[in-house]
């Protein structure tokens, strides 16, 4: 059983909301974008923010995709490139300042940005140089705020305390680990061995170096694991103490993640023993003194993550929970999704189709979606509940001129199950996702998605524990 604030979460409960369903980085999701949607709609949106109020409140997030990696991890399901040829990063690096000159164009120079993330892949493929004069782009074309988020994904194997320097010394705050597992057996069977003595000593270096937040990523349900082998990488975790921990369920989807076909079937734990490793590592990590923020995400109480929560701040984006408000994201590099007012859109997914598009001087934006106003309402339910735990029918009323009560008349006779099961509480106001619910707040949110309403396949989905 997991203690939480209120109760003990039932494994029988956990079994029976132990199925796929959307992250909700954004509603609609990704897998809805269409190709009718084209670089004259972005460069549109585009224009729409440089000419509208958003431009002068509301502050940009950056989201930029380094794809290279050094090694291939078998369990990966990222759009990479394994590669031992540094100079692809150099050529990569030209076709981005390509595209941030075509975003100027239609945007102009110096908009605000509070939240950069350079993700992957493996960013710290990149020289220091190369990252050097990453930033000095950016810093020409956006004006990059004082207390914003500036973060880096990092490969331990590819970094020393001497990066750590040069990463400091280039403004970001912020880190993310990619650790996965401690145990020697488990990294072997996912090809990405790295001593935890290794990952030890950079946390140590980088808060040395007064990094603000360091996150680690963990998965349950890889190959070798079991359920003690990842209750010793917990205990490990709780003597690292990282800020926030990231604790993915590994998906087994060979058939779509072609690197996934290195893993035998017979190796991966059962679903029964998955789900005892999420309940086991829950209950570890809330005794360890971690925030359960919502869905994967745990942040030591005094981290900014956890106290946004607590002061109902939180919000998401395609990199997940933020505490920056919410705003635009610009994304740039191979297969990155951005949002510019009520459009999605994404970038070609190969290089060659990348570089393309931009040697043509286009947007490499290869699909895309605008919302509609259902899309809007729906937006706005999915992203309070799954952020802030509680929905205001009068704020949505007010926002989209509807009649909560009528508009969502099925919706509402689907969540009394959810209440029934202790997970929300619907009030007279308005909806409350309780503490039991917010280890389902996504199988919440699922209650509001008329696409999956209406499409039941799944399988797309990541599990929703």
């Amino acid at each position: 059983m997991i203690e939480s604030a209120a109760e003990p979460i039932s494994e029988s409960l956990i079994r029976q909301y132990d199925v796929s369903g959307p992250r909700y980085t954004s509603y609609p999701t990704a897998d809805r974008f269409v190709e009718a949607f084209t670089s004259q709609d972005y460069i549109q949106a585009l224009e729409q923010r440089r000419s509208g109020a958003a431009a002068m409140v509301l502050p940009l997030s950056l989201y930029i995709h380094i794809p290279f990696c050094e090694s291939l991890c078998y369990y990966c399901a990222c759009n990479k490139i394994i590669t031992k040829h540094h100079d692809r990063s150099a050529a990569y690096l030209k076709y981005l300042g390509r595209e941030v000159d075509l975003h100027i164009q239609h945007m102009g120079v110096g908009q605000v940005v509070s939240q950069l993330h350079l993700g992957g892949g493996s960013p710290t493929f990149m020289s220091d140089s190369e990252l050097r004069e990453l930033m000095v782009m950016l810093r020409r074309n956006f004006t990059l705020t004082p207390g914003g988020e500036y973060s880096i994904e990092i490969d331990p194997r590819t970094i020393d305390a001497s990066r750590l320097d040069a990463l400091a010394e280039l403004g970001f705050n912020r880190l993310s680990f990619g650790v996965q597992d401690f145990d020697p057996v488990v990294q072997k069977a996912v090809h990405r061995v790295q001593p935890a003595e290794q990952v030890f000593t950079l946390v140590e270096a980088a808060r040395q170096r007064g990094f603000e937040s360091i996150n680690v990523d963990l998965i349950y349900g890889l190959p070798e694991q079991t359920i003690e082998s990842v209750n010793r990488t917990l205990a490990q975790i709780n003597q690292l103490k990282p800020d926030r921990i990231a604790l993915y369920a590994y998906a087994h989807l060979p058939e779509r993640f072609k690197p996934q076909r290195r893993i035998s079937s017979v190796e991966i734990p059962t679903a029964a023993s998955k789900i005892s490793m999420l309940a086991n590592s829950m209950a570890a990590l809330i005794a360890a003194g971690y925030v359960y923020i919502g869905m994967d995400h745990f942040a030591l109480p005094n981290d900014s993550l956890a106290v946004a929560k607590r002061q109902g701040r939180l919000h998401r984006n395609f990199q997940g929970y933020s505490t920056q408000p919410d705003c635009d994201m610009i994304g740039l590099g191979v297969s990155s999704i951005g949002r510019v007012g009520a459009t999605y859109s994404q970038n070609a997914k190969t290089l060659e189709d990348y570089y393309d598009y931009l040697d043509q001087g286009l947007f490499p934006v290869v699909r895309g979606l605008a919302l509609t106003r259902d899309d809007l309402v729906r937006r706005a339910v999915i992203m309070a509940l799954m952020c802030q735990g509680r929905l205001s029918f009068e704020s949505i009323e007010l926002a989209y001129l509807i009649n909560f009560r009528q508009y969502f008349v099925k919706e509402m006779e689907i969540m009394q199950s959810q209440v029934e099961q202790g997970l929300v509480e619907i009030e007279e106001s308005g909806i409350k996702v309780t503490d039991k619910g917010w280890f389902f707040v996504r199988a919440v949110a699922m209650v509001f998605d008329r696409y999956l309403q209406s499409d039941r396949t799944r399988a797309k989905f990541s599990k929703i524990l």
